[in-house]
């Protein structure tokens, strides 16, 4: 767990499991609240959450990118995408990022 807290990508893992984790409260609890029951106190308060979440994960991925030195073309621009996607954080943190911690 300590490993999450002290290196670059454990950090960028933590930022995507959040990142991901918000994504999908706001998709599948908060905007069905607000539309099907007129109850946007959710989304009102965690819209603003995922969104600085969102732009966190998006600057340590391209800080992470430069360190590693990664090729935009093979593994960025992944990492980027999947946090447009549902679940995409998830997967791309067990393609890509758990290999990257275990093997160092």
């Amino acid at each position: 767990m300590k490993k999450y807290f002290t290196t670059t990508i454990g950090r960028l893992r933590l930022l995507a499991f959040l990142e991901g984790f918000s994504l999908l409260i706001l998709i599948f609890i908060a905007v069905p609240l607000k539309y099907y029951y007129g109850n946007s106190s959710l989304s009102k308060s965690l819209g603003p959450i995922h969104g600085a979440l969102f732009l966190l994960f998006l600057i340590n991925v391209l800080k992470v990118s430069i360190e590693q030195q990664w090729k935009f073309k093979e593994t960025t621009w992944k990492i980027i995408i999947a946090c447009f996607i549902p679940f995409g954080t998830f997967y791309i943190d067990y393609k890509i990022l758990r290999n990257i911690i275990t093997n160092r």
